[in-house]
């Protein structure tokens, strides 16, 4: 398992939506007024028999009935646009009127998910809205640490930028401490991820501008192992020509993950990130797209092809690794993130490039926040592989007199 270990330490370090796919989607015609989207209930797409999911001047729409019942809800009556229904045998008016297109009754998603007990969350990169059950088990531990300055607290949370439905909800340790953030903090912005100008740069620094293509960059029997890859998954054995080494890597060890049923739009990250713009409060980003971005495109032409050439030995693999990061996370097991962490370390470069520098220019913001001298709190969400270890974040604020304390 350590082999594929660095090949998913993405989902920790590394903000998981910032490779957006470059291609153009287009959506199925839908009614004049209205643009589709697709729902996903606990991480399943719904496949409506009757009518589709539908957005209305921002607002989603859903068919009632087909929706209810992957809910597990019931309908008792609509009576002049006026909803009720069932929900573990309790009586509930929905709080806004059905509305008919095309003979089907349709109601705001979030309406009816969140009176049958369902968390509603919203995947912009996708255009897809995200149900999560809150009746699961025990609520997985996590990493979270504190750390106090004067009247100034920073809370630190350690993400997996790629979740499924499992990790939430998350115990209340967390949800307490960000109810009394003043702000937040994430490396980048990722509900920006689909904007035009994150995607240009990954056009611009990902593809070659020089008339070459992968093939004249990568050794004949690795573009060979891409080409095989991608036929086996409906696709044609040129299609990411254009693409360098590490847009290849990062692609095709996120389709693994999907495929395994983690997704972007249930990271943590993304998660903290929407209940920051539902309560209103900033969203600091302690880094950039640019500079993201930079990282991969400056790892030398060797490492691209090594990263890349792990990925497709291990093709099959990623999945099973991304299973034990996730379980890794939910039990909070420390040594087995350091683990995680110092498997990178293998590779000096890949080390400093992924994780050494960027934690140095993360943790002095961090510093910056707790010397603020303001009765403040700061509520940070970074991939859980930047915390530990003798380069990691927590270590570089001892190093500056801190008290670091896992709550």
């Amino acid at each position: 398992m350590k082999k594929t270990w660095r090949n998913t330490l993405l989902s920790l370090s590394m903000s998981a939506a910032l490779l957006a796919s470059a291609v153009p989607t287009f959506a199925a015609e839908a009614p004049a007024g209205f643009a589709q989207t697709t729902i996903k209930v606990n991480g399943q797409v719904v496949d409506y028999a009757s009518g589709e999911a539908l957005v209305e001047k921002g607002t989603t729409l859903v068919p009632l009935r087909s929706t209810l019942e992957v809910l597990g809800a019931k309908l008792q009556d609509v009576r002049n646009g006026k909803v009720r229904i069932v929900v573990d045998d309790r009586t509930i008016t929905l709080g806004a009127n059905a509305k008919v297109v095309g003979g089907v009754s349709f109601i705001p998603v979030r309406t009816v998910a969140e009176a049958a007990g369902y968390d509603v969350r919203w995947d912009r990169q996708t255009k897809t809205v995200l149900l999560v059950s809150k009746k699961t088990g025990e609520a997985a531990r996590g990493f979270l640490w504190e750390v106090k300055n004067g009247p100034t607290t920073v809370y630190l949370v350690g993400s997996m930028h790629i979740a499924d439905d499992s990790f939430y909800p998350l115990r209340d340790e967390f949800e307490e401490a960000f109810a009394k953030a003043d702000y937040l903090g994430v490396e980048i912005d990722i509900s920006k991820a689909a904007g035009e100008e994150q995607q240009q740069m990954i056009v611009d620094m990902g593809t070659y501008q020089d008339g070459t293509t992968l093939k004249d960059h990568v050794s004949a029997a690795t573009y060979k192992q891409i080409g095989e890859i991608l036929k086996k998954n409906g696709l044609e054995a040129n299609a990411f020509d254009q693409f360098k080494p590490w847009v290849v890597e990062t692609t095709l060890g996120s389709l693994q993950s999907s495929d395994a049923g983690y997704d972007a739009g249930l990271g943590v990250d993304l998660y903290f990130i929407q209940k920051a713009v539902e309560r209103k409060i900033p969203v600091l980003e302690l880094e950039t797209y640019e500079s993201q971005l930079s990282m991969f495109n400056g790892l030398s032409d060797e490492l691209q092809e090594r990263n890349l050439q792990a990925v497709l030995d291990n093709f099959g693999e990623i999945a099973d690794s991304t299973n034990e990061m996730a379980g890794m996370w939910k039990s909070g097991d420390e040594d087995l993130l350091l683990e995680m962490t110092n498997s990178i370390a293998e590779d000096p470069e890949y080390y400093k490039a992924l994780l050494t520098d960027r934690n140095i220019k993360i943790a002095d913001k961090i510093a910056g926040y707790l010397k603020s001298g303001k009765a403040e709190e700061y509520f940070i969400v970074v991939g859980a592989a930047h915390y530990l270890g003798k380069d990691g974040i927590i270590k570089l604020l001892e190093d500056q007199g801190y008290t670091v304390t896992r709550k």
